[in-house]
């Protein structure tokens, strides 16, 4: 049994929460499902996992660690934090990294294994218990192959907050997309896609455009043309699994490199440069070898972290950006430089 004492900051705290930060690794849910078999006590009785706690209140913890789940594991890559405060923390995600552990690959590495070790760090070394200075909780996904922008709340009533937001609609994020077609110029009207969006029977994971599908909108706009290739600007205004992706290939404009609904799974410069032969006795290496989209962009909105002050909020947006990667302005450099925009009308059409 591990005996805790809450210490004046932490007063305020809901149990569960305060759990987790004693235990790095605990899922919430584990933790109430612990909390509600009377494995957690405070000053001896069992309490509910809302319960407020107060200063030297004394929490009493017998967690079963036989049933207990996997900690997510730290992949040992750097991660860029983009933006930081007392609630939120803006990341850059780097490619093949998942956003959380995968069902069926629960050893490799994940955001969320590297966003906790990086809280531990943080963690005094004078700190009773090892406990957590911040949790933190990632309220968004984006697909392992995509790299960007990912937004992790650092206390419970931020978690609220930026959920609240995103179901709202009022946190904006901007995809940076190259697909194949040609989708017009830069300055044309944005294309509005809004086919709605279901799974595909018996193929788990899988998405497609159905009519009996949830409602899914994405707002498109060019930002720059080449000869075949667009790379364009996706807004989801709704949130749906691979809506971008699959928008654009029912559009008949697929990610250049999307293994699932797209037709390669890496662009080769060979592809498109007349002439080009890779050196001798080497293999030719992938311009871009994973899917060709990037969270470039967010946009949130002044929001109240405190829930005793529920006035409106004061402040401006926030707006950030992840740099373009390595592998995707490759790919771009490589275009500008060897298939640059013809004279064309929206769709392909000359002028």
């Amino acid at each position: 049994m591990d005996t805790f004492v809450v210490p004046g900051e932490r007063a305020g705290l809901e149990l569960d929460e305060f759990v987790c930060l004693q235990y790095p690794g605990l899922s919430k849910g584990f933790v109430r499902r612990q909390i509600a078999e009377g494995s957690v006590l405070v000053d001896g009785a069992q309490a509910v996992a809302g319960k407020r706690l107060r200063t030297n209140q004394v929490v009493l913890a017998t967690i079963d660690w036989e049933r207990a789940p996997q900690r997510p594991v730290d992949p040992g890559v750097d991660i860029p934090i983009l933006y930081e405060d007392d609630h939120l923390m803006v990341v850059d995600k780097p490619a093949g990294l998942a956003v959380e552990p995968e069902k069926w690959l629960k050893g490799l590495g994940s955001l969320a294994g590297a966003l906790l070790q990086m809280a531990e760090e943080r963690a005094p070394e004078d700190e009773e218990g090892g406990a957590l200075p911040f949790r933190p909780r990632l309220v968004h996904r984006i697909d392992k192959d995509t790299t960007g922008i990912v937004l992790a709340a650092k206390t419970l009533d931020a978690e609220r907050a930026l959920r609240q937001a995103f179901e709202a609609g009022g946190i904006e994020k901007r995809y940076l997309a190259l697909v194949e077609g040609e989708l017009g110029q830069p300055g044309d009207e944005p294309l509005v896609l809004d086919d709605p969006i279901g799974p595909v029977p018996k193929k788990s994971g899988r998405m497609r455009v159905a009519a009996d599908g949830k409602p899914a909108r994405t707002e498109v706009g060019v930002v720059e043309a080449f000869d075949g290739y667009t790379l364009v600007r996706c807004v989801p205004r709704t949130g749906r699994t691979h809506q971008i992706r699959v928008h654009m290939a029912h559009a008949g404009f697929p990610l250049v490199v999307d293994r699932a609904y797209g037709r390669r799974d890496a662009l080769l410069l060979s592809e498109f440069k007349p002439g080009y032969r890779a050196k001798r006795g080497m293999p030719e290496r992938p311009l871009i070898g994973r899917l060709s989209l990037h969270a470039h962009e967010i946009v949130i909105p002044p929001l109240s972290f405190d829930p005793e002050d529920p006035g409106p909020p004061a402040g401006e947006p926030l707006a950030l950006t992840a740099p373009v990667p390595n592998d995707f302005e490759r790919a771009l450099k490589q275009l500008r430089k060897v298939r640059p925009a013809r004279s064309r009308g929206r769709f392909g059409g000359r002028r």
